[in-house]
């Protein structure tokens, strides 16, 4: 089963089980997922529009002085597990030749890639230049 398609069931259930904040937050995923040019998204796709709502919604908490919400648990709870800087860093130090690439943050795109969606750019950065 697609993440989409786990999505669309968890919007069913959340709306028989009558659990509110968590049927609007999912509508709002939807939601976007309709705006789409396809209708059918890949689950990179589906992290992608997951992700810009978090960063959307954790921008307009900052401007309020708020850390977290319930819009933004329920969210992160479709993502998949992050991989630890140890993880990180080990992939790097046995998969990547830093002689192939003028700079280190040129690695960057491959480690990305290795990762799919289960890191963040920040960090991947942040290990590189400690590296």
């Amino acid at each position: 089963m697609s993440l989409q398609e786990r999505i669309k069931n968890d919007l069913k259930e959340s709306m028989k089980a009558k659990t509110d904040e968590k049927t609007s937050a999912i509508r709002v995923l939807i939601g976007e997922f309709q705006r789409q040019i396809k209708k059918e998204l890949t689950d990179t796709e589906v992290i992608a529009i997951i992700r810009k709502l978090i960063k959307s919604e954790a921008e307009t908490l900052e401007k309020k002085g708020e850390t977290t919400s319930v819009y933004i648990e329920i969210l992160e709870g479709y993502l998949p597990k992050q991989a630890s800087e140890k993880e990180i860093r080990e992939w790097i130090t046995n998969n990547i030749d830093f002689n192939q690439f003028q700079s280190r943050m040129q690695a960057m795109k491959p480690i990305m890639a290795y990762f799919a969606g289960r890191v963040d750019g920040n960090t991947v950065k942040k290990i590189l230049e400690t590296l």
